[in-house]
């Protein structure tokens, strides 16, 4: 590639998400690599493809598509042609072995993923729980929680609950206080608890940069304050060595964050939560 920036063009019908995690998984494989995106969502007209031609004629690049019209879809490849710029349409592989499967055609239609439909609501609900019992708050509506998540302050408890919802999982959200074992999970859960753990240097960054944001200030979440204790490295070291031994105790599995992105504790959080089911029905 050359020294000068890549312009890549995503050019979608619907929120243009899908063409935007593709990309961005693929980009990761190379390192240095400088690239400008330019997305181009909720193209759905003439007019609409017209200014994303003027934006390729003024920054050509490679073109990543999932537009379903065919009319639109016939347009830019014209003037990709012209201009000499790669174009991919991602969803015609995808779409070509499932027409082979189901032994019918595509609509075309765009934006059929996203419809007003009880996935869609499901999802919204999933959000309203997780506002009203993040971080130990309302915990009497346990009983509806479809996982809870554990952990000491600033251990992505809250992140990962909101990623889960967005999946359209109630995740409810205790922080862990060293010597205070939650008085909700003194009896059985109806749901998988799952632990969250970090390697203390990196909470202790973690926990810096909250306090700046702060400014240093009154307050940090749920847990102590104070920057002795807060962000000490043999406190928090005990702090996480009692919540480990907690989980242990009760049995509920970690998982250790440290190097994992949000996304990929949720999948791994989806995983043990599968196991959980399956132990249960096997009973």
């Amino acid at each position: 590639m050359d020294s000068d920036k890549l312009n890549i063009h995503l050019i979608s019908d619907a929120t243009g998400d899908t063409l935007t995690s593709l990309i961005r998984a693929a980009v990761a494989q190379f390192d240095e690599s400088r690239v400008t995106y330019h997305r181009w969502s909720l193209i759905r007209s003439r007019l609409q493809l017209h200014r994303v031609f003027e934006g390729l004629e003024a920054e050509p690049g490679p073109v990543l598509c999932s537009l379903v019209d065919e009319a639109l879809r016939h347009e830019l490849d014209a003037v990709c042609a012209r201009l000499g710029v790669p174009l991919l349409h991602v969803l015609d592989p995808v779409l070509e072995m499932l027409q082979a499967q189901f032994g019918a055609q595509a609509k075309h239609k765009p934006g059929r993923q996203y419809v007003l439909d009880a996935d869609y609501f499901r999802r919204i609900d999933a959000m309203h729980y997780v506002i009203s019992h993040d971080d130990g708050q309302a915990n009497r509506g346990i009983s509806d929680a479809d996982v809870v998540l554990v952990g000491v302050s600033r251990s992505s408890k809250t992140p990962t609950c909101f990623y889960l919802a967005n999946r359209g999982i109630k995740a409810l959200n205790i922080p862990l206080v060293p010597g205070i074992e939650p008085v909700e999970l003194e009896q059985d859960p109806p749901c998988p608890v799952i632990g969250l753990t970090i390697d203390p240097k990196s909470l202790i960054d973690i926990r810096r940069h909250r306090l700046q944001l702060i400014g240093g200030g009154a307050s940090a979440g749920f847990a102590r304050t104070d920057t002795s204790d807060y962000v000490d490295f043999e406190a928090v070291e005990k702090e996480l060595l009692w919540a480990r031994r907690l989980c242990n105790a009760k049995g509920w599995p970690t998982i250790d964050v440290t190097r994992r992105s949000i996304e990929e504790t949720a999948a791994t959080v989806l995983k043990l939560m599968e196991n959980w089911h399956a132990k249960r029905a096997a009973k």
